[in-house]
């Protein structure tokens, strides 16, 4: 599996640094974000490193990362009443960690400037 030292995603991803996992399966893993910006807020990352979206993303990673959000939203009961999926990409779009990573955001309503 690639990964990058140094990449504190790799070690999440990997359970080299442990958090609070809401999902896991071979190429993805899902956990609480450490600064929520909503009640729920919740990183999907997968556990090959790739610095962003635009990075040669496998196709079934890819589908693996939207298997996790569902699978997220269904968990945190917030597929129904609405979530925001973000991927912030380089930065001056705001993405302070290299490693694609996509945020869930729900639970509340929330503001179109969230991001």
């Amino acid at each position: 599996m690639a990964t990058q030292d140094g990449c504190i995603f790799c070690k999440i991803a990997n359970h080299v640094i442990e958090s609070d996992y809401v999902y896991e399966d071979e190429l993805v893993v899902a956990f609480r974000d450490m600064s929520p910006m909503a009640p729920t807020h919740v990183l999907v990352v997968p556990k090959e490193h790739y610095d962003n979206i635009v990075d040669s993303v496998p196709a079934d990673t890819l589908a693996a990362m939207a298997h996790a959000v569902d699978q997220v939203t269904r968990a945190e009961g917030i597929r129904e009443s609405g979530f925001r999926t973000i991927a912030n990409t380089g930065k001056d779009a705001g993405q302070t960690v290299m490693h694609l990573h996509w945020h869930v955001l729900g639970g509340e309503t929330l503001p179109m400037a969230l991001a």
